[in-house]
């Protein structure tokens, strides 16, 4: 029977991990122990371990090896990667070596697509790998070196900031410098001003941040929340890993401006279990501001306050992106998005009203009132004021991160960044647009090209098909399943594009993608199912060409038996038998 003595439930991901960490699983043993301290059932615990990629219920390895397995890795020499591993370990593809020393298993981006074929060891990262390399680190695991000892330190790729002075995110900075501005203004003042710099959420909603805030504020409660949302799933993206690793004191900074304003005493880093490396030094950064006094109880200000920020690490899904997700994440459930008939703003976490801001949302705080808003609104457009920041990869010279002022020219951009023969652009990841050449002179701004921050680029080597594939294999994968249109529509439209594939499809085939898709979009419970068909419609309309050599009239494909032509050709003969017999 369950105890009556229930613990805190938002401890749970954080009890798993811990098990997983010591024994390298998550038992039958365990599921019923953790279940008994929680006071759950076994099946609704059971349901929280199997939602995560990276809680297993069997031993993964002494050395858990997550190959990752986005279209940028696959294009930059994965297979071969992957061939070698298997053939260095002994074990193939999801599987566990016999003598349980090497566990090899897929996994989608990990934040790394500026430096693949990449791959996490036991959460360690590894870059750039080569089959020599690869061969290497086996053989040193093998001979008792541990991967945090031999691992790679990610680059920050930083290739453009803007010039004359109008760089925001990547110079130079003191910590606690903007502190300062809390000693001048009232909460209220400070909500007003981030209102008046525009500043709008830069995960890919763009909702007024200072509006969110306010509503937070109005909203009396005895205990309020901020959230850092870390968790930047979309393939492509890896611009707050950047953040964290160069400016972690701007998301600080960015997390104490959100909690004086709302009047919230709580706070947490939501950061995905790819990022785990950098626990240790997010850690040594936080007792710093702690025992500098702007963490922890009596924080100085206009109005003295008390807040403190931990990390909630996740345990991968691509879901836990959504808010509402992310939140019952981290209250120790499957990360399902809610229903919207409470904002977070009003009932989030633990029923609490609660802020959550992005990574470069939150560190954008620090600078604006470090520079001023009159300068941050001389930056940008009318609309998206400041500085945006780019995750590219794919098919240029230039892989990395750029920051740029809102309003730069697409060609401008891609000129940049050293795009090659560029033929398809898929900007804010796989649910985001699918760009062709018709868009290159467009400019990336709020009136014109929104980008949350993910920029794939493919030239015309590249099969669009195979693209779009790996986009709805992703979607599939990654959906909760807990609304039907996104589990089932994301499932059918993945069949559709293997009739595609094989040269079976027909005309009829790309009208119900469309029609489907309309219904996935406009009645799924989350931006996932919202989203998940965009560049799939996208590639239908901008590149015809591709999809009409597609269909089976096309090709060597002998068509299905049609039941209605069957029927008109007996009624001709039987006709014609007729008429002759006449």
């Amino acid at each position: 029977m369950p105890t009556k003595n229930k613990i805190d439930r938002s401890k749970l991901m954080s009890v798993l991990w811990e098990i997983q960490r010591k024994k390298r699983c998550i038992g039958h043993d365990d599921i019923s122990k953790v279940a008994q301290k929680f006071n759950m059932s076994r099946m609704e615990l059971e349901g929280v371990v199997t939602f995560y990629h990276f809680y297993h219920k069997l031993d993964c390895g002494k050395f858990t090896i997550y190959l990752n397995d986005c279209i940028v890795s696959q294009f930059s020499g994965r297979e071969k990667i992957q061939k070698t591993f298997e053939k260095a370990t002994g074990v193939k593809v999801g599987h566990v070596s016999e003598d349980k020393m090497f566990g090899l298993f897929k996994t989608p981006c990990i934040g790394l697509s500026d430096q693949e074929p990449a791959c996490l060891i036991n959460f360690q990262p590894f870059i750039n790998l080569t089959p020599e390399k690869v061969i290497s680190i086996i053989a040193q695991l093998k001979n008792g070196k541990k991967p945090s000892e031999i691992c790679d330190t990610p680059k920050s790729t930083i290739h453009y900031t803007p010039p004359k002075n109008k760089t925001v995110f990547f110079k130079p900075y003191t910590c606690f410098s903007s502190l300062k501005q809390l000693h001048k203004h009232s909460p209220e003042e400070i909500i007003d001003l981030v209102k008046e710099s525009k500043l709008a959420g830069r995960g890919g909603a763009f909702f007024p941040t200072g509006l969110k805030w306010q509503f937070c504020r109005q909203n009396k409660s005895d205990v309020k929340y901020i959230i850092c949302n870390a968790d930047e799933g979309e393939p492509g993206t890896f611009k707050d890993r950047v953040l964290l690793e160069e400016h972690p004191e701007l998301l600080i900074e960015g997390m104490i401006y959100a909690a004086y304003s709302v009047g919230a005493s709580h706070g947490s880093i939501y950061l995905r279990a790819e990022y785990r490396y950098l626990v240790s030094k997010l850690e040594v950064i936080l007792d710093d501001y702690r025992k500098k006094g702007y963490l922890g109880k009596g924080i100085k200000a206009k109005i003295p306050f008390d807040f403190d920020i931990y990390i909630h690490l996740g345990a991968g899904a691509y879901i836990c992106g959504e808010e509402t997700a992310l939140i019952h994440s981290m209250e120790g459930k499957r990360g399902e998005p809610g229903t919207k008939e409470y904002f977070p703003v009003e009932k989030g976490f633990k029923g609490k009203p609660t802020i959550v801001n992005n990574v470069e949302t939150l560190c954008a705080v620090p600078r604006i009132f470090e520079m001023g808003v009159d300068k941050w609104l001389q930056l940008g457009t009318e609309k998206t004021p400041g500085t945006k920041l780019l995750s590219v990869s794919g098919d240029c010279e230039n892989k990395g991160i750029f920051e740029i002022e809102w309003g730069m020219n697409m060609q401008e951009f891609l000129k940049l960044v050293g795009a090659k023969n560029p033929k398809m652009i898929q900007f804010s990841g796989p649910s985001g647009d699918c760009l062709s050449e018709v868009d290159f002179n467009r400019n990336i701004s709020g009136e014109d090209l929104i980008c949350g921050g993910s920029v794939m680029i493919f030239n015309d080597q590249r099969d669009l098909m195979y693209i779009l594939k790996s986009y709805s294999n992703f979607f599939v994968e990654e959906s909760c399943g807990i609304c039907v249109p996104c589990r089932t529509g994301n499932f059918l439209l993945n069949k559709k594009i293997d009739k595609l594939l094989l040269g079976h499809a027909e005309k009829k085939d790309l009208v119900d993608i469309i029609e489907w898709s309309k219904i996935i979009k406009t009645t799924s419970r989350c931006g996932l199912g919202q989203m998940s068909s965009n560049s799939l419609n996208d590639a239908i309309q901008k590149f015809p060409e591709i999809f009409e050599r597609s269909l089976s009239e096309n090709t060597d494909f002998n068509r299905a038996f049609n039941l209605d032509h069957a029927i008109e050709e007996y009624d001709k003969i039987i006709n014609e038998m007729t008429s002759d017999y006449e």
